[in-house]
């Protein structure tokens, strides 16, 4: 897939891995790129600013992937501004630290929530946007995580979600085929605010500091490598249906 010149949407697209994979469209050579957001207005605008800079025109809008209206309402404004879709990366997610061992910490309220972003906002985005995306032959790139593979992390929730991510992915796969291929990227710990709003700067800190000396490639992975991965999918032609990890190596040790 040629980039140049083309549409991306990226939901959660202005702060951490969605930021790094919109300058990273734009770096490619995206003529357009609309990122979604929630709660981040101050960083959207600087995203405006920082893409502007690279050539590309970014449309910033908050979009709930909870809220099927205010999905499809995003993607009449994509079409209206930019007239095609070519790119879809399904990005935006939320997860709540919930202690593996509490279950009765893990409500129903938070299965719903982390399940509803993660999942369904996944797929109603696709829903959205298939039709531009098959007119265009184009491409989406979940972003799921190693959590989908291995015990651990903020919640037993967030990993069941991230899971079900990859099953999405391959389901949708052979959905949009042959049309649209679909692929998911999933990372391991990444050097963004989600993991500082978890753990605190320090705590962060000192956990990858832990982590670096069990990864094969001795790194922290920052979004920036995220992106590349994004990028590397959507220029594979052949390649549908597939989930690459993005951890330096560490889950062959896990």
């Amino acid at each position: 897939m040629e980039l140049r010149d083309t549409v991306a949407v990226v939901t959660g697209g202005c702060t951490g891995i969605g930021r790094a994979t919109v300058l990273a469209l734009a770096d490619a050579g995206v003529r357009g790129v609309a990122a979604s957001w929630t709660r981040s207005s101050d960083a959207a605008d600087a995203l405006v600013a920082d893409a502007a800079g690279r050539g590309c025109d970014v449309l910033t809008a908050p979009a709930d992937v909870t809220d099927d209206a205010a999905v499809r309402a995003f993607a009449d404004g994509v079409l209206d501004r930019f007239g095609r879709v070519d790119v879809l990366v399904n990005n935006a997610g939320t997860t709540r630290a919930v202690p593996e061992s509490d279950l009765d910490g893990l409500t129903d309220a938070i299965w719903h929530e982390v399940l509803d972003v993660n999942v369904v906002g996944a797929f109603r985005s696709t829903r959205a946007f298939a039709p531009a995306l098959r007119e265009a032959s184009g491409a989406v790139v979940n972003v799921s995580s190693i959590s989908a593979y291995r015990a651990g992390g903020s919640s037993i929730a967030y990993g069941v979600s991230k899971a079900a991510m990859v099953q999405l992915t391959r389901n949708l796969a052979g959905a949009l085929a042959p049309d649209i291929r679909v692929n998911a990227v999933a990372p391991g710990t990444v050097a963004t605010r989600w993991q500082t709003g978890l753990h605190g700067e320090e705590g962060f800190a000192e956990r990858a500091l832990a982590e670096r000396e069990t990864v094969p490639l001795r790194r922290t992975s920052g979004p920036e490598h995220v992106a590349q991965a994004v990028l590397g999918l959507l220029g594979m032609d052949m390649v549908t249906g597939e989930t690459v990890i993005v951890d330096g190596g560490k889950h062959v040790r896990y």
